[in-house]
């Protein structure tokens, strides 16, 4: 774990302030290639705030980061505003291939959670949630003239895809508040993972307020020192006053522009959701798929976010895993993310899509070094490097400081 250190502790240790502190928290890294990039990044695309900023009471970036994690919203529904801009090429249908393994889960079904929400890898989508405690959860993609739900109710996890008219069930262990975050998905979950990524070259401030879905809130900015290795800008996280639960969530690259991603409330409630709200029955006539038994925190919905099956584990869209087990180079924002696939000759193929390899690779960069030679395929903020030698260096980190770890790890 590497410690962090805000703006504010270091002000008040340099007065002497006994009660200041450091604190410590884990470096989280994003372990992505290829196409598998996108997903990586999904839900974090936040509303626009509301205007007037309102008058609160003063607070340091150490209260407000304990704030957050105090914050224990068992019940809330709202509406929820998605946008990613990762500046990959459209694909169209490929993409989703690539990532999804052609659009169904691996029980064949168009309403397999692990399919259809890989559709949020790009551009802006609304979402409805609603959450009731750690064992019923609902969230909603509104699509043109279409929708898409996931209700988990207890044992019971349904999607269903309206457009198709396919329900796809399976059962989970009832989850308890011990596994109630199993992965990332509403602003609050992003800034949890975000504040682990600090360490002491990060600066860590409280930037003013804002209004946000119609509610009081403080601005934390969180920002590497130096910028030097890193693709990440600014990350800036709306806090509500009141509860300490972060309502947006904005991440700006360093290269500047629009934000990367962006996630946020546009409309919450923390009032007890109704009880028919996690009650689903399929229609009569759609097709039902049943799904095999889920462990524990697979496909759980924390705090009316996505199921953990939609974020890609280390290895290459379409199911590849690490060989020899991922390992992480570096410290800090310039951490790499790095694992052998196994594969030798250049991009490795998966789910018997190795026709596309060609394809894939001229979409990236050709580099080489003292490693040898490889593919860097890049976006606005995740990186990755696949050698020819079937090893992956990824991160937010720029091309030639891929290159460089590949050098080193000689």
């Amino acid at each position: 774990m590497a410690p962090y250190e805000s703006d504010d502790t270091r002000d008040a240790e340099k007065a002497g302030d006994p009660h200041a502190r450091r604190r410590k928290a884990a470096r989280y890294v994003v372990p992505v290639a290829v196409v598998g990039v996108a997903a990586a990044t999904i839900g974090l695309v936040p509303a626009l705030a509301d205007s007037g900023d309102p008058d609160l009471p003063k607070i340091t970036a150490q209260q407000l980061i304990e704030k957050i994690a105090k914050s224990d919203v068992e019940q809330l529904s709202g509406t929820v505003r998605i946008s990613t801009d990762l500046g990959l090429p459209d694909l169209g249908g490929l993409a989703d291939g690539l990532v999804s393994g052609g659009g169904k889960g691996g029980d064949g079904s168009s309403a397999d959670p692990s399919a259809k929400l890989t559709e949020l890898a790009s551009g802006t989508h609304t979402l409805r949630v609603a959450t009731d405690g750690p064992d019923r959860q609902k969230i909603s993609l509104i699509e043109s003239a279409a929708e898409y739900s996931i209700v988990h109710n207890g044992k019971d996890l349904w999607g269903y895809d309206s457009k198709s008219d396919e329900v796809y069930h399976s059962t989970v262990p009832q989850q308890g508040k011990e596994h109630r975050d199993q992965a990332p998905a509403t602003p609050k979950d992003f800034a949890d993972e975000a504040l682990k990524s600090v360490d002491d070259t990060t600066s860590v401030t409280v930037d003013g307020t804002a209004r946000v879905a119609g509610r009081d809130a403080y601005r934390l900015v969180v920002k590497p020192r130096h910028a030097s290795g890193t693709t990440v800008g600014v990350i800036s996280v709306a806090v509500d006053a009141k509860t300490g639960m972060p309502l947006k969530f904005t991440l700006t690259p360093a290269s500047g522009g629009a934000a990367v991603v962006d996630a946020g409330f546009t409309r919450v409630s923390f009032a007890e959701p109704a009880a028919s709200t996690f009650r689903f029955t399929p229609p009569k006539g759609a097709k039902v798929t049943e799904g095999e038994h889920a462990a524990a925190g697979e496909h759980s919905l924390p705090s009316g976010g996505f199921p953990k099956g939609l974020l890609p584990s280390p290895g290459l869209a379409g199911g590849g895993t690490a060989k020899d087990g991922m390992k992480v180079l570096g410290t800090g924002w310039n951490s790499i993310a790095t694992f052998d696939t196994g594969a030798r000759g250049g991009i490795p193929s998966s789910s018997g899509q190795g026709a596309l390899s060609g394809f894939l690779g001229s979409l990236g960069d050709q580099v080489s070094g003292t490693f040898g030679k490889g593919t860097v395929f890049s976006t606005r903020l995740i990186n990755a490097l696949i050698t020819d030698d079937g090893k992956v260096y990824a991160g937010a980190v720029t091309k030639d400081a891929l290159v460089k770890a590949a050098n080193a790890a000689q």
